[in-house]
This record gives structure tokens, C-alpha cells and sequence, in this order.
């Protein structure tokens, strides 16, 4: 865990990215508004795993899931949140279903390597000669 707050914030760029989508077109933000935001957001990020973190030990598991973020949310009373983040987990789920059912289908389109190797019909008298059958 981080030892200080002071030690963590989001990268600049990542900052960035997100003002330009949230903030309006003719709309600057200072550098220290971005420097504030970066570090206001690191802090909510540690709240946030926090209270997730003791919804999932309350339910006797050491690995934080969506739905403890989701849990937690709704403990911080940030409920607006919780429908288009619900939408994008099923968007989610659902997207990692089909790239695990397109491997699956690549894997079983693919010609097995371990199958024994088979002999032409020409010369299966040979085989047959040579292991005594």
C-alpha cells in the first residue's frame, strides 16, 4: 500500500485524455487544476479500493471483484454511477465471452499436434513387417 498520498497520482497524460473528453470544447484547465484533479482522482481511486476491499472480506475473499466496486459505490453513495457501470460490466462480461468462445473455436479448427502420426495406405505393409504384426 502507499505509504503517502502525496506519493500517488495518475499520470498526466491519463488526466488529459479524460478532461478533453469531460470538459466542453473552448474550455482550458490550468496546469494546477490538472495537477489537483490527477491527485483528487488517486484519492477516490484509494478510497474506493478500500471500501471495496472490506465489502470482500466481509464475504470471507481476498480478491476485490466488480461487483465489490459496485457494492462499495453504492456505500459512498455514488448510486448515479451504478447503472452505466452495471451496462459496462455486462459489456464486458460479454465481450470476454466471445474472445474466450472465438479461441476456443480457433483451438478446435486448428489440427492437433499431438494426434500419433499416420501412415499412408502404400505403406502400411511395411509398418506392419517392421513392428511384427
Amino acid at each position: 500500500m502507499v505509504e503517502k498520498i502525496e506519493d500517488l497520482s495518475l499520470p498526466e497524460a491519463v488526466v488529459q485524455r479524460i478532461l478533453k473528453a469531460a470538459v466542453p470544447e473552448g474550455v482550458n484547465v490550468g496546469k494546477e487544476a490538472r495537477s489537483v484533479l490527477g491527485r483528487a482522482a488517486a484519492v477516490f481511486v484509494i478510497y474506493l479500493t478500500a471500501s471495496a476491499t472490506n465489502t470482500a472480506s466481509s464475504n470471507n475473499r481476498k480478491s476485490i471483484v466488480g461487483q465489490d466496486i459496485l457494492d462499495a459505490l453504492e456505500e459512498m453513495e455514488f448510486e448515479d454511477f451504478l447503472e452505466p457501470l452495471q451496462e459496462f460490466q455486462e459489456a464486458f462480461r460479454k465481450s470476454e465471452l466471445e474472445k474466450r468462445n472465438k479461441k476456443k473455436e480457433s483451438a478446435a479448427a486448428r489440427p492437433s499436434t499431438s494426434a500419433a502420426p499416420t501412415v499412408p495406405a502404400d505403406k502400411e505393409n511395411e509398418v506392419e513387417e517392421i513392428i511384427g504384426e
